[in-house]
C-alpha cells in the first residue's frame, strides 16, 4: 500500500533531478536505529536552505546495532519518510547522503612523517597525492585488523567512507595549505572513516530500491562534527559531540578545527527502553512511553517518575562508563575540549543529561577543567537555515550533517572547483 501511494505522489510532483533555478539540492537520509529522517535542502553559494523535511518509526526488528537488519522494512519506512518530505519541498530529488553507523564503523587519525629527497624543491599537487595515498593505506590496515580482531573474522571486507586533513606541518611548522612550501620533514594528519561493506552494500541497495543517486556514505559522527565545522577553514572550533541514538551512542572529538577521531559504543536509547521494560516488568511500548516522559517536559507523575529513574540507574551507570571509555581511547590527544555537545534522540533524556553534569565521570581523563555539558542548537549548526521548523533542534543535526558532506561532495566536483583545498579535497574522497 505504501509503495502504491509513494508512486502516485511522485508522479504528482516535478521532479528537477537535483537541479532548479535557484540552484542544486540533496537529499539527507539518516537511517537510525528508532527513525528515519530525511531532509531535502536547496543549495546557493554556501547556503543551505532545508525545505522539506520527514520522519518514519522504525520496527523492533528492523535495524540492529545502528546496522540494517531488514533491507525490505527500511526501505518502506523511508519511502514514507522521504514522501513526506518530498511534499513538503514540492519536487523530488535524487541526488542523496546517506549516514552509516554502529560499533563496527571506525574513525581515526593517523600521521605519517616523512623525510623529502629534495627540501629546496616547492611541495606540489602530486607530492601531496602520495603522501595521502599512503597515510589512507596504513590507515586501512589497520582499520581492517582491528575489525577482524572484534569480529573474528579475518576475512572481513571494509570500505573508506570518509576521510579529511586535520593538521600539516614541515619542519614543526603548522601550515594550511602547504602547497608551494620548501622544508624537509613533512607531517600530515588524516582523519579516515572506515565501514564494514556489507553496511554499506545494504545502504547502497535501500538507496537503489528508493530510486535514489548515492553521491556519498559518511559516518555519522564525522557528519555531525562537519554540521558544526560549515565551510570556515580556519575555524578554531573544539568539542566534544556524543550523538546518541537508538542502538548506539556515537563519539567524535574536534580540536582546533579538525576532526581528531570517532568512536562507537553499542548502548543508545532502546537498551534505556529495555531496562524500564526489565525491571518494572512491563510490555516495551509500555516503558517507551515512559521513557519519552523523562524529556524536560517532565510530564510524568512522581511515583512513576521514580520507578522509571531507579530502573535506569544501571544502565546510565555502564553507559557513562562507555563515554569514559571511548574518550580515553584518544591517546594522543594532550587535552580534551572542555564543550561537550549532545544530539540524537537520547540526548532528549533529561536523566542521561543529568548524569553528565553532575557525576564526576571526567576525573580521570584529561580535561583542563570541568566539561560543560549542553544539547546543540540550531544556531550551532553552521550555515543551514530549516525554512520547514520541523529539523530545528538536536535529534535532526546528524541529518543536518550529512546535507553538509552532501554539499562538500556536489561544490568539490563541480566545474568551479579549481581552487587547491577542492583538489585537496577530491583528492580525500572516493
Amino acid at each position: 500500500m505504501t509503495l502504491m501511494i509513494l508512486g502516485k505522489l511522485k508522479k504528482a510532483i516535478p521532479s528537477n533531478g537535483g537541479k532548479g533555478a535557484d540552484g542544486a539540492h540533496v537529499v539527507a537520509l539518516d537511517i537510525g536505529t528508532e527513525y528515519v529522517k530525511v531532509l531535502i535542502a536547496r543549495i546557493d553559494g554556501e547556503s543551505i536552505e532545508i525545505i522539506g523535511a520527514g520522519k518514519a518509526h522504525q520496527g523492533l526488528d528492523d535495524m540492529h546495532s545502528g546496522a540494517i537488519a531488514d533491507i525490505a522494512a527500511v526501505v518502506r519506512n523511508c519511502e514514507q519518510a522521504l514522501g513526506d518530505a518530498e511534499q513538503q519541498a514540492g519536487m523530488t530529488v535524487r541526488q542523496a547522503v546517506v549516514g552509516v553507523a554502529g560499533e563496527l564503523v571506525k574513525g581515526l587519525t593517523h600521521t605519517i612523517r616523512y623525510k623529502r629527497a629534495e627540501p629546496d624543491k616547492p611541495l606540489d599537487m602530486d607530492e601531496m597525492e602520495f603522501i595521502i595515498e599512503k597515510v589512507q593505506e596504513r590507515a586501512h590496515d589497520k582499520v581492517r585488523k582491528l575489525v577482524a580482531w572484534e569480529t573474528g573474522n579475518e576475512d572481513v571486507e571494509i570500505k573508506l567512507v570518509n576521510s579529511a586533513i586535520v593538521s600539516i606541518h614541515i619542519d614543526s611548522y603548522k601550515v594550511s595549505n602547504p602547497i608551494g612550501f620548501q622544508g624537509k620533514d613533512v607531517a600530515i594528519q588524516i582523519y579516515t572513516a572506515f565501514a564494514p561493506m556489507v553496511h554499506i552494500g545494504a545502504l547502497e541497495r535501500t538507496a537503489s530500491e528508493l530510486d535514489l543517486d548515492l553521491i556519498a556514505v559518511a559516518a555519522e559522527p564525522f557528519a555531525v562534527a562537519r554540521s558544526l565545522l560549515g565551510t570556515d577553514a580556519s575555524s578554531n572550533f573544539s568539542s566534544v559531540v556524543i550523538d546518541i541514538g537508538g542502538g548506539t551512542s556515537d563519539v567524535a572529538v574536534i580540536n582546533d578545527g579538525g576532526v581528531e577521531g570517532t568512536k562507537s559504543f553499542g548502548i543508545g536509547g532502546r537498551a534505556f527502553t529495555k531496562t524500564i521494560a526489565t525491571e518494572m516488568d512491563i510490555d516495551y511500548n509500555r516503558a517507551e512511553m515512559l521513557k519519552v516522559g523523562l524529556t524536560d517536559k517532565d510530564e510524568m507523575n512522581g511515583a512513576d517518575k521514580a520507578k522509571v529513574l531507579k530502573a535506569l540507574t544501571k544502565t546510565l551507570d555502564v553507559w557513562i562508563d562507555g563515554v569514559e571509555l571511548a574518550l580515553s581511547e584518544f591517546d594522543a590527544i594532550d587535552h580534551l575540549p572542555n564543550h561537550v555537545l549532545l544530539c540524537g534522540g537520547g540526548a532528549s533524556l533529561q536523566p542521561l543529561v543529568h548524569v553528565l553534569k553532575e557525576t564526576k565521570w571526567y576525573k580521570d581523563l584529561p580535561f583542563t577543567r570541568e566539561p560543560t555539558i549542553q544539547r546543540i542548537t540550531p544556531e550551532q549548526v553552521a550555515g543551514i537555515k530549516d525554512s520547514t521548523g520541523k529539523a530545528g533542534d538536536h535529534t535532526f543535526v546528524t541529518a543536518m550533517g550529512l546535507l553538509r558532506v552532501g554539499y562538500d561532495t556536489m561544490v568539490g566536483t563541480g566545474e568551479a572547483a579549481d581552487s587547491l583545498k577542492d583538489k585537496l579535497n577530491r583528492m580525500l574522497r572516493i
